[in-house]
């Protein structure tokens, strides 16, 4: 071709034949002094794709490798892709790009659930219980589209412009809508309120770079309503940032107190201390967790209980207690590799085991199977259940700093005050209306009919939580939609969870009509732990435990 004395065939052939002498040489030092696991691992990759019979994804070829590598390790180093670790960094950062509202599928249209307030949906006069049926000219109600599919629309730069189609119930045309994109705060605080004269209530759902600003701004103003103890309720928090929970548990504990410290092979003992400026370190503290408390949520219940600074009730943590570094990666991925472990200020760590094989060297991909499946098998021995179906060998038994009290290690927090999983009012036919969408697409058609009557006639949350109840229409409406998702009707079961359906029903629409605060008053009304925190602070349980 050309003026060049070789065509592209015997230029590919001498290609090749160069990678072959090329692989060659690598197989000669590898036999001398470059004989390393990398050294194998290159060749491999090199010989896979440039002579493998068929052409291969490099891309994907090494991202598997990775994966397999950290399987290898432990249950929580990991891999994330660049769309995976943005969708990550999300909840922990506090915020994200869209137009700000809550929203809810029903039936394939999005129902707008809650404006967020003072954010950009709302300053356009968008409402509560609207329709979004078109975003930007493209029908998104009743073609099927998959949730992540419309979040992708909805989110998008700050300051960027989206146009939305809104049918509004009592409008007989459709309604238009330009909204200017904004900076969307993600709460990691549900709700915060005075659960009883002199008690405060504060439910936290994950530890995220504003975690500390929001429980702060919580505390003051149920302090200002004249909150002298707290309950902090971190049933299924599954964890989070570092910092965040070092600065929550410096809000309860003294100037040097011991937080927690981490300790690897290569990573030497680091120690977090407390610095004596938090705002409740005088006062009742009932933390709530259960098996789904992780990470984070661990890290401050340690630090509450080993120094002896409150009660903890609930049921035991899930035990997550490794340190991951993050490594960013060029393409934007990341491997999260655990470096050290966390250990509370008595000295127990908080990771539950998970190496069994004979020399603890290794997990292997089964053992990391049987790992995840823990819970279930908490479940099965009775754990959840029965206090006394846990045992710890004495070689697990620590003391706690300030009183000597027995806590134990193993993995996981164990409470003070144990409180059985409730399962009296769980039935199949509540699961499957539940995992069927049914409670929620009764509710969302109640307040839909009912939303302006509701407003009008409880212009209080105090007075709808002690006057309304969920009457017949509303049960009524929900076996009809029931029959209607094929969910085949049990009546003994329907009546034994008729007590936590109203409850659910009845929250929900509180939830819609104010917010998530007022969601969690009406459901902590059957909350086991909730109502047994409340005993403990009424009943002198708190004093026999905290001499």
């Amino acid at each position: 071709m050309g003026d060049h004395p070789f065509d592209i065939d015997t230029m590919k052939k001498i290609f090749i034949t160069l990678c072959i002498s090329a692989l060659c040489a690598l197989s000669v030092q590898a036999q001398g002094l470059a004989n390393t696991p990398i050294r194998k691992l290159q060749m491999a990759e090199f010989a896979i794709t440039n002579l493998y019979v068929d052409s291969v994804d490099e891309k994907r070829l090494v991202e598997e490798a990775i994966i397999r590598m950290l399987a290898q390790l432990d249950p929580h180093s990991t891999y994330s892709d660049a769309d995976e670790v943005k969708k990550m960094n999300e909840p922990l950062q506090g915020n994200f790009e869209g137009i700000g509202v809550q929203f809810q599928m029903i039936e394939d249209t999005l129902l707008v659930v809650q404006p967020v307030s003072n954010g950009p949906s709302e300053k356009v006069g968008i409402l509560a219980g609207d329709r979004i049926v078109a975003v930007n000219d493209t029908a998104i109600a009743g073609v099927k589209m998959s949730t992540e599919d419309i979040m992708s629309r909805l989110r998008g730069p700050k300051n960027s412009e989206v146009k939305l189609t809104i049918v509004r119930r009592g409008v007989n045309e459709p309604l238009y809508f330009n909204v200017k994109r904004d900076k969307i705060p993600i709460l990691s605080l549900d709700a915060s309120y005075m659960i009883q004269p002199c008690t405060g209530y504060i439910r936290i759902n994950r530890f995220g770079a504003t975690t500390p600003d929001e429980f702060l701004t919580a505390l003051k103003s149920l302090q200002k309503l004249g909150m002298k103890d707290l309950i902090l309720d971190l049933q299924g928090n599954g964890g989070g940032y570092l910092n965040a929970a070092i600065d929550l548990a410096n809000e309860f504990l003294e100037q040097r107190d011991l937080i927690v410290y981490t300790e690897g092979r290569s990573a030497r003992r680091s120690n977090f201390y407390a610095k004596g400026n938090g705002n409740f370190r005088v006062g009742r503290l009932v933390v709530l967790v259960d098996e789904y408390s992780a990470s984070a949520s661990e890290i401050v219940t340690g630090a509450v209980q080993d120094w002896d600074r409150g009660v903890v009730v609930g049921r035991r943590t899930f035990g997550k207690g490794l340190v991951q570094r993050p490594i960013d990666l060029p393409d934007g991925s990341m491997i999260r590799l655990t470096v050290a472990r966390y250990y509370t200020p008595a000295g127990r760590c908080i990771q539950k085991p998970y190496k069994t094989t004979d020399d603890g060297t290794t997990t292997g991909e089964d053992n990391l199977e049987k790992y995840h499946s823990d819970l279930l098998e908490r479940y099965n021995h009775g754990e959840l259940m029965h206090a006394d179906s846990i045992h710890f060998p004495d070689s697990l038994k620590y003391q706690t700093k300030q009183l000597g009290r027995t806590v134990y290690g193993g993995g996981g927090i164990m409470p003070d005050f144990f409180v059985p999983i409730d399962t009296t009012q769980y039935t199949d036919y509540h699961r499957n209306i539940v995992a069927k969408g049914v409670v929620i697409k009764t509710t969302m058609r109640y307040i839909e009919g009912h939303r302006k009557e509701l407003q009008e006639k409880y212009k209080k949350f105090s007075s709808f939580n002690e006057k309304f109840e969920v009457g017949d229409d509303i049960l009524t409406d929900l076996l009809a939609t029931a029959e209607k998702e094929k969910v085949t009707f049990d009546e003994k079961q329907y009546t034994q969870s008729l007590p936590l359906l109203k409850t659910q029903l009845k929250a929900l629409i509180a939830r819609d009509i104010w917010d998530m605060s007022e969601y969690y008053q009406v459901m902590n009304t059957t909350n086991r732990s909730v109502q047994q925190a409340l005993k403990v602070l009424n009943d002198g349980i708190y004093e026999t435990i905290i001499r």
